[in-house]
């Protein structure tokens, strides 16, 4: 979770693309770069330890942008394959 939030702060569309689970991802990764991410709070995790195949987050994400200050609240789901991590899908804040 951490690297891909530090892929959104830092534009490594390449990144994200190849941690995004092929199931689930989109042909194109592209990143709002008129958005300046500035914190990542990790609320709670379910799972994805070593013996795991599956994981959850909860992470909310700050932000800066044109319109001011905000903030992403979010529970990553992630699928291990081969080894790695990839992220599957997320349940947004209205579902939380």
């Amino acid at each position: 979770m951490r690297s891909r939030y530090s892929a959104y702060a830092y534009a490594d569309a390449g990144y994200l693309f190849r941690t995004w689970h092929p199931r689930t991802r989109p042909a194109d990764v592209t990143i709002d770069k008129s958005i300046t991410w500035t914190g990542l709070e990790v609320i709670d995790t379910v799972a994805g330890g070593p013996d795991d195949n599956r994981g959850e987050v909860e992470f909310r994400a700050l932000f800066e942008s044109a319109a001011g200050t905000g903030s992403l609240h979010e529970r990553s789901r992630f699928e291990r394959r081969a080894g790695r991590w990839f992220y599957l899908d997320d349940v947004t804040t209205e579902d939380l």
